[in-house]
């Protein structure tokens, strides 16, 4: 493929430039993030948004944004934009003239006879953004000024005009340093050289942003500018703006800003582009390795973390990043299980899946070693904790039966993925003998086994060496019907649930199956045929009267759309496994022509990344978060299963 640019009819075009973002994240989880053409358009946007862990832990943008203004001949041509009520001021989107995302982000813009190339890049080892201003051409002396748009606080709210923000300056090297409110770090907006700063504090107030006003937000916000910047420029003289929440050593700055572009290659491959996205959900705060399960609004998931990581880490061999994360996983449990959402402050451990993903994950790093004797030597006693946690029952209804299935929850809980709930109950209620979560039972138990009869572990074989086939039979008992052809969703005192759901892929995907083959193609046969698009599975059939064919509207609107009908990404590399176990080699194509199709989305929605969800009708629009990791990790892995299969059918 080609690199990712946009020209000029493009960047011009707002209808189309303003639905495109574009994100860069360093390894500490701070990041830039806006629309191709800088204008803000959601709540998420921000040229520095970092972590502030003596305030809640969560990302804080303090620079919103950076308008530069280019004077000539005492005439200025203020090159940034952002949306107001009714307008767009000012626009200088229209002196874009291209846009390149490889090997890092960079614009072009022309202004009669100045043309001005603007570089952004993220320092590997601190929070800092630089952008690199270079003056290719100018036929008369230039001067450009920088307004700085402050926000100082959390990226789920919005800044409001008020009293109480500090606008006083302090002097540092070749810039200043600033901070609104008190226990935030101070900003320090710094240059590689010498620029004048006047100081004019004043709030630019209702400051508009259309996809928060489209998903039933508020989407005002004001602004303090506390200032602005000038410095001259001559013809060929590059100039480095730092945002940091460190002091910097403006002297090193050209420096550093070389050292950093030189470190990342051009991307043209799709998989090289899937593996960059996939770096960006890899975070560390202080000795935790931790994954964020999506950008911009998600943070770290015990259940995204499982799913997303094999793909994210094995296909490259990076198992010192992989036992990092399960490091930090482990050390966040409680009892048998895993933090749904975790939050400085409060970590929610209402996921009935995670545990069960946490040993399937395990199970794929054994596949990519050839080997299950550092699994089990690390993590067996991890690993029965689960099992015998299930086994004796835990906190919300999580418990195994006289049938030997894990049964969960209650009315009102959400406890597996799909967990929407609307006006306090869940949009999907799956409380009982769960479909997946039995799949993954069954799995775990026989993998387990597995792990401790190569591992002479006797004493755990022999307690639970019956099991299996126990598991086996009440799962074909209890959700198989001959006469439908497919696996009931869930079963509880209200009977069985015959909607026509995905969950029941595992069944057939996951490396030990409960299902005889034929059970198996009845399953992947249905599911072709009903579920699955060119972006992944429907999350419910289209002839359900349940289905929503698209994903929009206020939070009510989408949360009651999001499992019942949207498509998800992450599904496809289940289906993509089973697909292969059944076709062979007859099935290569499909899977290939599926993940190949992706790479047209790259240039759309978020740049260079795979979103959380697509709508369940053509054309199937991206939707949810801009990049999400077991949407990446499990096209990655999908790549991998390619590969190997190629390998095995030379």
């Amino acid at each position: 493929m080609n690199l990712i640019k946009f020209d000029k009819t493009q960047l011009v075009n707002l209808e189309y430039s303003l639905n495109r973002e574009i994100l860069r994240v360093n390894k500490f989880g701070s990041y830039a993030f806006s629309t191709i053409i800088f204008c803000n358009t959601r709540k998420y946007h921000g040229l520095l948004s970092c972590p502030c862990e003596n305030l809640d832990g969560g990302n804080h943008i303090l620079l919103s944004s950076l308008d530069e203004t280019v004077i000539q001949r005492e005439r200025s041509f203020n090159m940034g934009i952002h949306g107001y009520p009714g307008l767009y001021s000012p626009r200088g989107h229209k002196y874009l003239r291209s846009l390149h995302t490889s090997p890092i982000l960079y614009h072009t813009y022309r202004v009669g006879g100045v043309v001005l190339k603007k570089e952004i890049l993220f320092n590997s080892q601190n929070n800092q953004v630089f952008i690199r201003y270079t003056l290719l051409d100018a036929h008369s002396p230039t001067k450009l000024q920088f307004r700085p748009f402050l926000a100082f606080r959390n990226v789920h709210n919005l800044s409001k005009a008020n009293m109480y923000a500090d606008t006083s300056f302090f002097t540092v090297a070749n810039g200043i340093k600033m901070k609104l409110y008190r226990g935030y770090p101070y900003l320090y907006m710094q240059f590689s050289k010498k620029v004048e700063y006047v100081h004019y504090p004043q709030w630019y107030y209702n400051i508009e942003y259309l996809e928060e006003k489209r998903r039933g937000y508020d989407y005002h916000e004001d602004l303090m500018v506390p200032g602005y910047f000038e410095v001259n420029m001559k013809k060929g003289e590059s100039l480095v703006f730092s945002a940091s929440v460190n002091e910097e050593k403006t002297r090193s700055f050209k420096s550093a800003f070389e050292n950093e572009l030189k470190s990342r290659k051009p991307l043209k491959k799709f998989g090289d582009i899937l593996r960059d996205a996939g770096k960006q959900f890899i975070v560390k705060k202080g000795t935790r390795t931790e994954l964020n399960a999506g950008y911009p609004w998600f943070g770290g998931w015990g259940r995204d973390t499982f799913i997303a990581l094999p793909g994210l880490t094995l296909p490259q061999k990076d198992y010192a990043l992989f036992h990092a994360v399960i490091k930090t996983m482990i050390n966040r449990m409680r009892g048998p299980l895993f933090p749904n959402t975790l939050d400085k402050n409060y970590a929610a451990y209402n996921s009935v899946d995670a545990p069960l993903w946490f040993i399937w994950a395990l199970q794929q790093l054994a596949i990519s070693e050839g080997s299950t004797k550092t699994v089990w030597a690390k993590y067996h006693s991890k690993i029965k904790k689960v099992l015998d946690g299930y086994r004796r029952g835990t906190d919300f209804n999580i418990h195994m039966t006289d049938n030997r299935l894990i049964y969960q929850g209650d009315r009102g809980m959400a406890l597996t993925w799909m967990d929407a709930i609307v006006d306090g109950k869940p949009v999907t209620a799956r409380y009982g003998w769960a479909v997946e979560i039995n799949a993954l039972w069954y799995n775990a138990v026989s993998f387990a086994l597995e792990a401790a009869k190569e591992n002479l572990d006797d004493k755990f074989v022999k307690f639970w060496k019956d099991f299996p086939e126990k598991i086996r039979q009440s799962f074909v008992d209890t959700f198989w019907q001959s006469s439908k052809s497919y696996l009931a969703d869930v079963v509880n005192d209200e009977g069985s649930n015959w909607q026509i759901r995905p969950n029941q892929i595992f069944a057939v995907s996951l490396p030990y199956s409960p299902l005889t083959d034929d059970m198996k193609w009845s399953v992947m046969n249905f599911l072709e045929k009903e579920l699955l698009t060119p972006r992944g599975l429907r999350t419910l059939s289209p002839s359900d009267p349940d289905y929503h064919s698209k994903y929009e509207g206020d939070q009510r609107q989408r949360d009651s759309a999001y499992h019942q009908g949207t498509v998800w990404p992450w599904l496809l590399g289940h289906f993509s496994e089973a697909y292969l176990k059944l076709h062979g080699k007859g099935g290569f194509y499909t899977i290939e022509k599926l993940f190949n199709s992706f790479e047209e989305d790259l240039s759309d929605y978020g740049i260079g990344t795979i979103p959380e969800i697509y709508d369940g009708d053509p054309p199937h629009r991206q939707r949810g978060a801009v990049s999400q990791a077991w949407s990446v990790g499990e096209l990655l892995r999908i790549e991998e299963m390619l590969k190997s299969y190629k390998k095995k059918t030379k």
